[in-house]
C-alpha cells in the first residue's frame, strides 16, 4: 500500500507554524509533532511505505495524486492501493482503523466524514474549521467531509468516491458544576420528578472511543490533547475495565503485589527509565511519565502525560494535562487540562487552566490564566478564516505561542492569545491581559535597540493578519 500526504502550509495563530509542527499525543501516549504522529500511526497500520512526494494545494491537492501515480516508479504501479491524508488532520489509531476497515470492505474509493449529529464532533472537531456540511443521499443525515482517502486500485474520479461516516461513540461525562448565577450558558429548565434541574449548568465533556480534529486553530490543539486525548484515554480505560473482570483482577493483583492503590500501580502508571520520584508524590493513572524525569515531594499527578527529561518540583499539581519534553515546573505550579510543548518553563505559584503553551516559552511566577467569563458572554478564538468565532465551550483558557516570555504576576483573561516571540514585562500599565497580544505589541520592542536585539524573532508571520481581529474586548 502506498501513502501520500497533502501538505498544509497555513500557519496556526499564535504559533505562526503549520499544524504538522505542533505537539499532539502519539499512539504510545507521548507528545510529538503532528506530522510525526501521523506518519508513525499510519505506517503502524498499513506497514512501511515508499517515500512519496507531498501533494500541495498549489498543485491541486488530492487531484495531484492522479499525476503522481502515473509517474514511473520502480516496483510501483499506478493501480496500487493508496491512502491519502492531509497533514493538519489529527486522528488516532482507533479512528484510522475504523475508516480503513470500512473502506477496504466496500472495495470502492472512499473519503472519511464526520457525522453532523455526533456530539463529540459537534463540540471539538467542527467549530472554528472550514469544513462544509453535506446532505447524504440516504436518511443518515448530514456529514462533514475530511481529507482522509482510500483508493483500492489507484486514482478514481470524485463521482466514484464513497463517504465513510466515522462515529466517535462518545459519552457525556461531567467534571464540575457552575452556580446558576455564573453560567454563561442559556438556562434551560428540565423537569425531573418533582424538582426542576438546570441540566446545562453541569460542565461536561464528550469523551470518545475515536478521535479526529482538523487542526486549524489553537483550540483544536487543546481539543486533540485534552478532551479527545488524555481525558478520553481515561474514559476508555474505565469503560474497558467495567466490562472486563479479567482486566480488573489483573490490575488489582498488580496493586497488591506493589502495595499501591489500584489507580497507582504500574499497570496504569507507566514510568520511563532513570526517573527520580519522591515517595510522597501521588500519581494516579492512567498516566505516562517519560525517561529521565524528576518528580519532587508532594507532587500530585492525575491522568497526565509527562515527556522525557522533565522536572516537577515540590508540591506541583497536574490534572488532565500534557507536558512536553525538557520542561520545568518549580514548586507549587498548577496545571489543569493544559498542554505544554517542549522546553517550556512554568514558574512557581503559577496556575494555568485549560491552556496551550508553545515551545521554548516562559511563564513567570504567580501568573494566572483564567478560563471562565464572569459575565455571560461567549468565549471566542480565531477560526480557519481569520475571524473571531465562538468556540462552543463554556470554559477555556488562553494560548501562548513559541519563544514567549511572560513576566510574573500577570492575569490573562479567557481565550486570549500571546503571539510567538512576544515578551511581556509586568508593570503598572500591563498587569491584566484583556486583549490578544501580537508581536508588534511586545514590550522588548520599546527598549533600547541593543537590548531588544537580544531577543530574536524566530516565528514570523508570512502573511499579515490584521490586529483588530485579535484585539477584541468582550
Amino acid at each position: 500500500m502506498r501513502k501520500f500526504v497533502i501538505a498544509e502550509e497555513v500557519l496556526i495563530h499564535p504559533f505562526n507554524e503549520p499544524a504538522r509542527e505542533l505537539s499532539v499525543l502519539d499512539p504510545n501516549g507521548k507528545p510529538v509533532p503532528l506530522g510525526l504522529h501521523l506518519n508513525d500511526l499510519v505506517e503502524s497500520v498499513i506497514g512501511k511505505t515508499s517515500l512519496e512526494v507531498s501533494l500541495t494545494n498549489e498543485n491541486g491537492g488530492i487531484f495531484q495524486l492522479k499525476d503522481e501515480l502515473e509517474r514511473p516508479r520502480y516496483g510501483l504501479r499506478p493501480d496500487d492501493e493508496v491512502v491519502v491524508y492531509r497533514d493538519n488532520l489529527y486522528f488516532d489509531r482507533e479512528f484510522f482503523v475504523y475508516f480503513l476497515q470500512k473502506a477496504q470492505a466496500s472495495g470502492r474509493p472512499c473519503q472519511a466524514a464526520l457525522p453532523a449529529d455526533d456530539y463529540a464532533w459537534q463540540r471539538y472537531s467542527i467549530p472554528l474549521t472550514n469544513l462544509r456540511d453535506y446532505k447524504g443521499s440516504d436518511d443518515r443525515g448530514e456529514f462533514y467531509k475530511i481529507d482522509l482517502y482510500y483508493f483500492p486500485r489507484g486514482w478514481a474520479e470524485p463521482v466514484e468516491w464513497q463517504v465513510v461516516r466515522v462515529p466517535s461513540d462518545a459519552k457525556e461525562r461531567g467534571y464540575y458544576n457552575v452556580p446558576d448565577s455564573m453560567s454563561n450558558l442559556k438556562l434551560q429548565e428540565l423537569e425531573s420528578g418533582d424538582s426542576l434541574i438546570r441540566r446545562d449548568q453541569d460542565l461536561t465533556h464528550f469523551l470518545s472511543w475515536r478521535s479526529c480534529v482538523p487542526i486549524q486553530s489553537w483550540v483544536h490543539i487543546f481539543n486533540a490533547n485534552i478532551p479527545l486525548g488524555v481525558f478520553s484515554r481515561g474514559f476508555r480505560f474505565e469503560e474497558t475495565a467495567a466490562k472486563s473482570n479479567l482486566l480488573t483482577l489483573k490490575i488489582l493483583w498488580r496493586s497488591i503485589l506493589e502495595q499501591r492503590q489500584f489507580v497507582s500501580c504500574s499497570e496504569l502508571v507507566k514510568v520511563g527509565k532513570n526517573c527520580d520520584i519522591d515517595p510522597s508524590a501521588v500519581i494516579l493513572g492512567p498516566t505516562t511519565i517519560g525517561d529521565n524525569c524528576k518528580i519532587g515531594a508532594g507532587v500530585v499527578i492525575d491522568n497526565c502525560v509527562i515527556g522525557d527529561n522533565t522536572t516537577l518540583a515540590n508540591n506541583c499539581h497536574l490534572m488532565l494535562s500534557v507536558v512536553g519534553a525538557n520542561c520545568f515546573l518549580p514548586f507549587r505550579a498548577a496545571l489543569f487540562m493544559t498542554t505544554m510543548m517542549d522546553y517550556t518553563i512554568v514558574a512557581q505559584n503559577t496556575c494555568l487552566q485549560m491552556c496551550v503553551l508553545g515551545r521554548n516559552s516562559f511563564v513567570g511566577a504567580g501568573t494566572t490564566f483564567t478560563d471562565f467569563n464572569l459575565l455571560p458572554s461567549p468565549i471566542k478564538a480565531m477560526d480557519a478564516y481569520g475571524e473571531m468565532s465562538e468556540v462552543g465551550q463554556a470554559v477555556l483558557g488562553g494560548c501562548v505561542g513559541h519563544n514567549v516570555r511572560v513576566g510574573a504576576g500577570m492575569i490573562v483573561f479567557p481565550g486570549r492569545t500571546i503571539e510567538s516571540d512576544v515578551i511581556l514585562i509586568a508593570s503598572a500599565d500591563r498587569r491584566v491581559i484583556g486583549k490578544g497580544i501580537t508581536y508588534d505589541m511586545s514590550d522588548h520592542l520599546t527598549l533600547d535597540d541593543r537590548v531588544a536585539a537580544l531577543h530574536s524573532r524566530l516565528y514570523s508571520r508570512r502573511t499579515y493578519m490584521g490586529e483588530e481581529d485579535m484585539l477584541e474586548e468582550w
